[in-house]
């Protein structure tokens, strides 16, 4: 029996024998005639068997790193070639030109990520490399991050190149976009592609959005767009995604009846407090005392404490916080020694669970002052706030205010903008939950995905022409005109009303506060 940690390094979460043959009958059904079938990791060989059965005169190639498997291969025979491979040294380019006619590349590549395969020590990975450019902070944090069959997807194709060819594998829905969006980028000789979603958890016991995705190659100048349909026919249409720029669009059709929304952000969006260390930074009040996330009750003083909401608060509407959280810096340069003369017992506090927070494994703490956090600035500490939860299916804003004195904070899976009074804020926050703004979204943002919101999704929204669109161009040139005093101190130059500098924010806590009232 194969151990559990071995099923996950290879993906081996075996293909249904009727989902594989549900799979390969579609395929015949919209007229795929192919003359070579290859399965690149083929496990059992549900497909194998599935794609030989229904296209009888096709020459099948099948590859698995498992020995088990390949040995005890059942349907291996005439015109079944079944051959132990590493998919990740094998030279998949020279393998393809070697083949003629149609090719149907079909299959189930491993559902697992990098990261993942590093939490159990796996070995079955690519070498590593930043394949997809990502630069600065995003390489080195959850962007960086990949699905292996994304890694593998994109080297079929890319291998496969001007070969009159069709893969279709199953995969989880964000990684079929992610290939789409590379081999779009890439100018990949890609044509017609869709994706039909599939029951992930019915066939593989596993909650998530899954797809057969569909690409045919050897195409060049196709529409860098795909239909995605709720099941394995071209029946019931979902909706259709593509490339904008260098954006990949959820809806391109409801995309390009509002792309007027599509601007200057004003504003500019901001995650919340990041610490790493929910256990030892984030408390709940116990009578005089604090209790921490270990359950130990402790007596600190309440300078560098502040009430804190996390993605699941806001996603359910609970806006009156519960917690609080150690915020130990204003800024990212901020020298924490500062604690011990202000906060003594929050000092002794932070040594005595000083080896959890320097176990902190994250990048970003790396030649930071000890005890750290990020994503802190004087925007985190503005009397009002809209924000969103960045995790959940649910794209409502909701006004963030203060609790007896001390501004609302956010944790870093949500997003928020700084506001300097309350009539801002919900005028902002009244924009943004508009009809109007709620469908612009919805047309950008891949409702399945992990984090469906984003920073980049939200600095596209246009307050500006959104006001006007709703008959609300007075208020937004008595609101927005302070977008930006929390970045720079400086009003917005297209609006003539101007407000009080944020340097004063900055200084002075208090006047936040007053500014609030």
């Amino acid at each position: 029996m194969i151990q559990e940690a071995q099923r996950v390094e290879f993906g081996d979460y075996q293909t249904p024998a009727v989902l594989a043959r549900e799979v390969a009958g579609f395929l015949k059904s919209v007229g795929l005639s192919p003359r070579v079938i290859v399965e690149p990791t083929c496990g059992l060989g549900a497909f194998v068997e599935a794609a030989t059965e229904v296209f009888p005169s096709a020459q099948c190639f099948a590859f698995d790193i498992n020995h088990g498997y390949v040995d005890g291969f059942a349907v291996a025979g005439e015109r079944v070639s079944v051959e132990q491979q590493d998919f990740f040294s094998k030279d998949w380019k020279t393998f393809f030109a070697g083949l003629a006619g149609e090719i149907l590349v079909i299959g189930n590549p491993p559902w697992v990520t990098n990261s993942g395969l590093g939490a159990i020590r796996g070995s079955n990975l690519p070498e590593k490399n930043n394949f997809q450019n990502h630069r600065g902070f995003a390489a080195k944090t959850g962007k960086a991050n990949f699905d292996i069959s994304e890694w593998m997807l994109i080297k079929l194709l890319e291998s496969l190149g001007q070969h009159q060819a069709c893969l279709a594998m199953l995969c989880k829905t964000a990684t079929a976009r992610k290939l789409l969006k590379h081999a779009w980028l890439h100018e990949f000789p890609v044509g017609r592609a869709s994706l039909h979603l599939i029951d992930a958890q019915a066939h593989f016991q596993v909650a998530v959005d899954a797809c057969l995705l569909v690409v045919h190659t050897g195409i060049t100048g196709a529409a860098k767009t795909a239909t995605v349909y709720r099941s394995l026919s071209f029946a019931e249409k979902a909706n259709t995604l593509g490339l904008y720029g260098k954006e990949l669009i959820a809806n391109i059709e409801d995309f390009h009846r509002l792309i007027d929304l599509d601007g200057i952000g004003y504003y500019t969006w901001r995650s919340g407090v990041k610490h790493d260390a929910a256990k030892v930074m984030e408390f709940t009040k116990t009578g005089s005392h604090f209790c921490n996330g270990l359950q130990d009750e402790v007596a600190i003083e309440d300078t560098y404490l502040y009430p804190m909401l996390k993605s699941s608060d806001l996603a359910n509407d609970e806006i009156d916080p519960t917690r609080l959280v150690l915020v130990t810096q204003k800024h990212p340069s901020d020298d924490t020694a500062a604690i011990r003369e202000k906060a003594p017992a929050t000092w002794k506090y932070l040594h005595t669970y000083g080896a959890q927070l320097d176990a902190r494994q994250s990048i970003i703490y790396q030649k930071r002052a000890r005890f750290s956090v990020f994503g802190v600035g004087a925007y985190t500490f503005a009397p009002w706030k809209v924000a969103i939860s960045g995790m959940y299916k649910t794209l409502k804003f909701r006004v963030l205010g203060s609790v007896r004195g001390k501004p609302i904070v956010v944790d870093d899976t949500c997003y928020f903008i700084p506001c300097h009074t309350r009539q801002e804020a919900e005028f902002i926050c009244g924009l943004l939950n508009s009809d109007l703004c709620q469908r612009f979204l919805r047309a950008l943002v891949f409702l399945d995905a992990k984090r469906p919101v984003t920073i980049d999704v939200l600095n596209r929204i246009d307050l500006k022409r959104l006001a006007e669109k709703l008959g609300l161009q007075a208020e937004a040139k008595r609101h927005l005109a302070a977008a930006r005093e929390f970045e720079n101190g400086r009003p917005q130059l297209v609006f003539e009303k101007k407000r009080p500098s944020a340097k004063s924010y900055r200084a002075s806590p208090k006047k936040m506060q007053r500014s609030a009232k």
